[in-house]
């Protein structure tokens, strides 16, 4: 079994398929990359979209940051982190979510019948801050374990932009660890995970091509760092997915509701069919601003 010291000292692997090695290597070490998830040309629509979510052009996405019809391009993005579900309102970002390539994909690491559940856009402009240590099924819990992240560079990422940093094979206990508030000028407003048996120097970045993706567990231990470059951006693209056989208890149960029923049905079907089909769909989230610390952390 590798372990995450020897897996730093070596070149990351980057898939040109969604076939049995990249699925062997993801049950293996958490996490997988797959090279050209998006072409450049797709990558180049969705960040000329993103500018087109902040100023609001799809609706509003947070009205404690108005937007001046005189700013920039580069005076606004340098003020949003992230923007959450962009696709329920961009094209642009729904089709990403539904990419072919990516869903062959998710198919070998999850199964025949795949789900998303959520989008994130983010632009991480110079100075922005990173995310500490989580794991994402602590955020999105599922029953059986099949949560799996798609983070796609925008542009290329690298430990001075603030790229991905994992720890291979924290997945595999399947323990979500506790979570503590934090005031670490590096990471936004999310909690950080703690108490668990790996240390930083364990860790490997994640510097990757734009239109690269990492598909990871939702159990895998994982953060990112400011973007500490004097210029530019770290965009990417975070969808998630899990098997369409397993509820999302994603909400409080409704009055009379068992818990073991409660099921989140706002969601997109990327592969096979839906069990629950006869459940119906919702729309229930919208899209909003991620909060920094520059901008305070009470939403």
């Amino acid at each position: 079994m590798t372990t995450a010291t020897e897996q730093q000292q070596r070149p990351l692997t980057i898939f040109d398929q969604a076939g049995p090695d990249l699925v062997d290597y993801y049950h293996e070490n958490g996490f997988a990359l797959l090279g050209n998830a998006l072409s450049p040309a797709e990558v180049a629509e969705i960040n000329a979209e993103a500018e087109r979510l902040c100023r609001g052009d799809l609706g509003e996405i947070d009205a404690q940051r108005p937007v001046s019809g005189t700013e920039s391009s580069e005076d606004l993005l340098r003020r949003f982190l992230c923007i959450h579900y962009p696709h329920k309102v961009s094209e642009v970002a729904l089709r990403a979510l539904k990419n072919p390539r990516i869903a062959a994909a998710l198919t070998g690491v999850i199964g025949p019948n795949v789900k998303a559940m959520q989008s994130m856009l983010f632009i991480k402009s110079e100075g922005k801050p990173g995310q500490a240590w989580h794991q994402d099924e602590f955020f999105i819990p599922t029953r059986d374990r099949s949560l799996t992240a798609v983070w796609i560079a925008l542009d290329d990422a690298t430990i001075e932009n603030g790229c991905l940093w994992v720890l291979p094979g924290s997945h595999r206990r399947g323990v979500i660890y506790p979570a503590r508030e934090q005031d670490d000028p590096r990471f936004d407003c999310t909690t950080e995970a703690y108490d668990f048996p790996y240390s930083d120097a364990d860790s490997v970045p994640v510097e990757i091509p734009a239109g690269t993706a990492v598909i990871f567990n939702g159990y895998l231990l994982h953060r990112s760092l400011q973007n500490s470059g004097k210029h530019g951006y770290r965009r990417a693209l975070a969808n998630h997915y899990m098997s369409a056989e397993s509820l999302l208890p994603w909400r409080q149960p409704q009055q009379g509701e068992h818990m073991a029923i409660t099921d989140y049905r706002d969601i997109v079907m990327i592969a096979g069919e839906d069990p629950y089909a006869y459940k119906g769909l919702a729309d229930i989230s919208r899209p909003y601003s991620r909060p920094d610390k520059d901008g305070g952390c009470d939403r």
